[in-house]
């Protein structure tokens, strides 16, 4: 039997926690899902999720919030 997902979502999602993008940690990698389609997951690996929020960081992705 495998371990449980517990899934996190940032605190800036509101006080309702819908619409929210969940994040979580199973097996070694990364899942990462919206709260309102949880059956959908992407996977990734730490390293890529490390560069990916480097560039949120540094305003790569503000286009997007236009």
């Amino acid at each position: 039997m495998s371990a449980p997902i517990h899934w996190q979502k940032s605190t800036f999602s509101g006080a309702q926690g819908e619409d929210c993008v969940e994040i979580a940690e199973h097996a070694n990698t990364i899942l990462i899902r919206e709260s309102e389609t949880p059956s959908a997951v992407i996977t990734t690996d730490r390293d890529k999720l490390a560069a990916f929020i480097q560039g949120v960081k540094a305003g790569e992705f503000d286009h997007f919030l236009d």
